[in-house]
């Protein structure tokens, strides 16, 4: 290709350092300059990449030298963030959600196209070999016609391990909002659009206690929904049943179990890119499992950026700005679903995006990659 895409990062919390790694020295990339609301963090992460500049957050958006902002702030940011960076003629690509609410994300994607510029979103965990190749088999009718769906992700909530926890039980945050985007987006690619859901969630404590780092025994308020759970109409006629708790301890559940009228097969953990991939067909006595047949293998935080950046008018980026809408939309209207009381139909739709083909690691990391 031709000269290296211009990254601008802005967030350089917990996350950053998983995408950098992957970014920094790509022949498809050149992350330019850092930003975070902590000048002496961008300080010192600039200090250690060659050729990158700390700006404050303002800088960054406006300047020549970026063309694509990589967004990793908190989620109530995503929005305030994502609509700078387009205001600036610049495409985005942020972490999950898309935004804190349905209205703001709604709100990005519409700027963009009034801009002429491009959004994606993660997870891009569903790009590796464990979602993939699950969806290859499902594609290859593996199981038969999928009949439904589970979807199960119980934790005893971040505050455990995280130093800085707050967003978590904050607008934007919840075990719904924070993780259900792995789920969503890896149900999406399986079983294809959600079309109505049904919720119900709620809350037994009202505050957590910070569990490591400099504010350990610290009490925090809990403002969110800690346990959700709901059924989604996928617009194909399967139903999928979704948990997700910062509530519980363990589950000996499957992360994502998909049942068809010829088999059932297991998907392994889509907050991770690769994992075991297993099949049970009707008549077997047990079940097998399937080797990587699709994805970009060890994939890592970025390869979705990277898949970004590199589209070409042949294809839509695969963590796309539309099917992150969808997948907010989807947990919002579960979230709604549980105050009202009421079945929520979507307004929005999003097909799987292209699969992707099985990808030797080399071969998306650039050739030097170790």
């Amino acid at each position: 290709m031709g000269d290296a895409h211009r990254i601008g990062v802005v967030g350089l919390g917990v996350i950053s350092r998983a995408y950098l790694d992957t970014l920094v020295g790509h022949p498809a990339v050149r992350v330019t300059a850092v930003a975070d609301l902590d000048a002496a963090r961008s300080a010192t992460v600039a200090a250690g990449l060659p050729g990158v500049r700390a700006l404050t957050v303002e800088e960054l958006l406006s300047s020549p030298d970026v063309d694509t902002v990589l967004n990793l702030t908190v989620p109530a940011a995503h929005a305030e963030i994502a609509l700078g960076a387009i205001g600036h003629g610049k495409n985005v690509y942020g972490e999950k959600p898309l935004a804190a609410d349905f209205a703001d994300a709604h709100a990005v994607l519409e700027a963009a196209a009034k801009a002429g510029v491009e959004v994606g979103c993660a997870p891009d965990t569903v790009l590796g070999t464990g979602v993939q190749t699950a969806r290859a088999a499902v594609d290859a009718g593996s199981i038969g016609r999928p009949q439904f769906a589970s979807a199960v992700m119980v934790t005893p909530g971040h505050e455990r391990w995280h130093p800085h926890p707050d967003f978590y039980y904050t607008a934007g945050g919840g075990p719904l909002l924070d993780m259900g985007p792995y789920y969503l987006a890896s149900l999406i690619h399986l079983l294809g659009p959600v079309r109505a859901v049904i919720g119900a969630g709620g809350r037994l404590r009202g505050e957590r206690v910070i569990g490591s780092g400099p504010r350990a025994g610290e009490r925090i308020p809990v403002e969110v929904d800690t346990h959700v759970s709901g059924v989604l109409e996928h617009v194909g006629g399967a139903l999928t049943t979704i948990t997700t708790s910062f509530d519980g301890v363990a589950t000996t559940a499957a992360p994502i179990e998909v049942h068809g009228d010829a088999g059932t097969l297991a998907v392994p953990d889509p907050n991770h890119f690769d994992g075991e991939v297993r099949l049970f067909e009707l008549g077997a006595t047990q079940w097998r499992a399937l080797p990587p047949s699709a994805g970009y293998v060890d994939g890592a935080r970025g390869v979705g950026l990277l898949d970004f950046v590199t589209a070409d008018g042949q294809r839509a980026p695969r963590a796309n700005g539309e099917l992150a809408l969808h997948v907010l939309e989807t947990m919002t209207a579960l979230l709604r679903s549980s105050a009202e009381g009421r079945r929520v139909e979507l307004t929005t739709s999003a097909q799987p995006p292209v699969p992707v083909p099985l990808t030797a690691a080399q071969d998306w990391r650039g050739p030097d990659a170790g």
